[in-house]
């Protein structure tokens, strides 16, 4: 049971930002709570790279997105915390990927998302797991280990990683979540690395598996490279995950 004695650092912080209602740290990560009109409105969890929760929640509006409380992680020890295995770098002088997926999923269920509950005024329908690039493979890994996530959003996400395709597709249908999106920038593929190469054959691949095992699923191309309008296409993944959960 979530208790504030267990979370280390927890400080509730008053920021400018008039769409943010609560910040907290938990396990070193730093948590931004955009809370939803309704009590019981989704859940929406976003590993991300920079605290870009307020862009975010912008460009949702502008699609006309679904009522939805946004929890933001950020603080992520990137290459290591959301990666699900060990594996080389891709690219010489890059870091290694340090696979301790595992151990930042236990702190998300057990630790942050309880926290992040006990701050809302009341119990979401269901929570939904989005990330961008590392962190939307993450989405579709932590889902696949366990069943608190009833849809995910993998934006950009970063399919190409090594045995992950195999690693799904290997899933037992039934520990599948209800609902998928994956995007990608149409340039993504087009590089001379052979491994990045592999990002959009992959993600079609994954996206047909999941599509022919029962899953919701949906897989979109966006104009431009990885980095390009990222608060967008997040938000475009979280529309429309939103909008075929219920």
């Amino acid at each position: 049971m979530y208790s504030r004695m267990t979370i280390s650092k927890y400080t509730n912080i008053c920021l400018e930002d008039e769409t943010m209602n609560t910040a907290m740290n938990i396990d070193k990560k730093t948590i931004d709570i955009f809370k939803a009109e309704s009590p019981d409105a989704p859940l929406v969890i976003l590993n991300a790279y920079t605290r870009s929760g307020g862009e975010v929640i912008q460009k949702c509006r502008m699609l006309g997105c679904l009522d939805f409380t946004l929890a933001e992680i950020t603080n992520l020890d990137w290459n290591n915390t959301l990666s699900p295995w060990k594996a080389d770098p891709i690219n010489q002088g890059d870091a290694p990927f340090g696979g301790q997926a595992d151990e930042y999923l236990d702190s998300l269920l057990n630790r942050i998302i309880p926290a992040v509950k006990n701050e809302l005024n009341g119990e979401p329908r269901y929570v939904i797991l989005v990330g961008y690039s590392l962190a939307g493979l993450f989405a579709l890994y932590a889902a696949a280990e366990c069943d608190a996530f009833r849809a995910v959003a993998s934006c950009s996400g970063s399919m190409w990683y090594p045995g992950f395709k195999e690693y799904i597709m290997s899933r037992n249908p039934s520990k599948l979540p209800r609902a998928a999106y994956f995007s990608l920038g149409d340039r993504e593929a087009r590089t001379g690395n052979e491994i990045l190469r592999t990002v959009e054959e992959y993600t079609r691949e994954i996206s047909e598996f999941l599509a022919e095992n029962g899953v919701r699923t949906i897989f979109e191309l966006n104009k431009g490279n990885h980095f390009q309008q990222p608060a967008l296409r997040t938000a475009k993944g979280i529309h429309w995950i939103l909008d075929h959960s219920e």
